[in-house]
């Protein structure tokens, strides 16, 4: 039997679809693009707080975003899920315009920031029900419970008041919440903040769960660590701009520090390089 031949073709650095050549057929496997920022731009009082970002993140893809404080980080996530309006350029989630579609978009979007708002006098299982019913996919009370013991959530915290928990515990709730929702896509904004070591581990390892049930996830971080070992890619962002964009397996995690520290203190902020 002949062998079959694998091609990979590449859009803006990520994997668009993969051509499967044979001596008596040929054909295409999508990798569809899930989250997209097209020449993404926004100004506050005349300040570029994002410049002219490119960034695509497709099925089963982690996109860790790098970066200071105030480098665009949160502002990039914030423009994905609507909070604000781009003052140029285009957010596209799923083919669809976030700006113009802004109801449609949401639908496939699952959003943890770094301090996830719960309310501290219903339980975690309560929590995920409310939630998840704002979503309009509202678990019964047995799927609610293994849905939360499925994330980490020990079965005796699954009835106890959130105000009870710890950090870690108030995200798994969120990754829970977002299971639920079935969105297609997660933003996360700097979700391991804080967290012990176990628990920021224990996030990483549901956020693999996620990228293997092909969902597109786009992270805001400032933990080099997790970046490199949680993402497919990576972004190096300063005053606004996507300095540098790599795959995560092209570079180690002392080559990432020496180019993410060399990039902060660099005085110029030249285009993205790849």
């Amino acid at each position: 039997m002949d062998a079959m031949h694998f091609d990979m073709e590449k859009i803006r650095g990520l994997r668009k679809y993969v051509t499967v050549s044979h001596s008596n057929f040929s054909f295409h496997i999508n990798f569809f693009l899930m989250l997209e920022a097209i020449n993404l731009s926004k100004k506050y009082s005349g300040h570029n707080a994002l410049s002219n970002l490119k960034l695509t993140v497709g099925q089963g893809e982690v996109f860790c975003l790098l970066g200071a404080n105030g480098a665009g980080k949160t502002t990039t996530i914030n423009l994905f899920m609507n909070f604000i309006q781009p003052s140029s350029g285009h957010v596209k989630v799923n083919g669809l315009d976030a700006s113009a579609q802004p109801q449609d978009t949401k639908k496939h979007l699952a959003y943890i920031p770094e301090n996830l708002s719960l309310y501290g006098n219903l339980t975690g299982l309560e929590n995920l029900q409310f939630f998840a019913g704002l979503g309009g996919e509202k678990p019964d009370k047995s799927s609610a419970e293994n849905l939360l013991q499925s994330v980490g959530l020990q079965s005796d915290a699954v009835h106890k008041r959130v105000s009870q928990y710890s950090k870690g515990m108030r995200q798994k709730v969120g990754i829970a919440i977002a299971k639920a929702k079935q969105a297609d896509n997660l933003l996360l904004d700097e979700p391991t903040s804080g967290l012990d070591p176990q628990a920021s581990n224990d996030f990483a390892q549901l956020l693999q769960e996620m990228r293997q049930n092909n969902v597109a996830i786009l992270m805001a971080t400032h933990d080099l660590f997790r970046a490199k070992e949680s993402g497919t890619h990576i972004g190096i962002m300063k005053a606004g701009k996507l300095i540098h964009s790599l795959d995560s397996d092209e570079i180690t995690l002392t080559e990432l520090e020496h180019l993410y520290l060399e990039t902060m203190k660099s005085e110029s902020h030249a285009e993205v390089n790849h």
